[in-house]
């Protein structure tokens, strides 16, 4: 009996850190650069944020997960946007009014930029709702994150955190 126990305690933690793997991924290497259009309708290039902690957050509006992440995100912002973090929001519905139409419902302070064509969301490899990167000082990529769950925001903290001190 006990036995059972314990290889049923041996299995659950061997999913637990094999499902944090899959969710969460060191990255190396330059991020590859991007301009969109932004809300204001401003062009916003990666490359001219060189300098800054940057986190891009690849959401769309019929994702719920980046429904219930957009509030933590937007308190990252609030706490980091000082000391040298930018915060990029990656609207990939083909139409913008689908994502306008949600930011009236979650507001948010920090910049959107639309990719209706997904043409960033592919050179990212996005392949999950939502999709977070962030990117160092000097440009290159450090952590991915797929999906969202509750407490990927303190994860995302301790990343941007240790980013911004180096």
């Amino acid at each position: 009996m006990w036995r059972a126990v314990a290889m049923r305690v041996v299995l659950t933690v061997v999913t637990l850190v094999f499902s944090a793997a899959v969710f969460a991924v060191d990255l190396s290497g330059p991020a590859p650069d991007f301009t969109l259009k932004s809300r204001d309708g401003k062009n916003v290039r990666l490359s001219e944020l060189q300098g800054q902690v940057v986190m891009i957050n690849f959401w769309a509006s019929w994702c719920g997960p980046c429904r219930q992440e957009m509030p933590h995100l937007e308190a990252i912002h609030k706490e980091y946007v000082d000391y040298g973090f930018t915060l990029l929001g990656v609207n990939v519905d083909e139409k913008q009014e689908l994502a306008e139409k949600l930011l009236a419902q979650i507001p948010v302070s920090f910049p959107i930029l639309f990719d209706p064509s997904s043409s960033v969301s592919k050179q990212y490899n996005v392949d999950a709702m939502p999709t977070t990167i962030l990117i160092d000082r000097d440009g290159n990529l450090r952590h991915l994150h797929r999906a969202y769950r509750p407490g990927f925001e303190d994860m995302y903290r301790d990343q941007i955190k240790a980013l911004v001190l180096e």
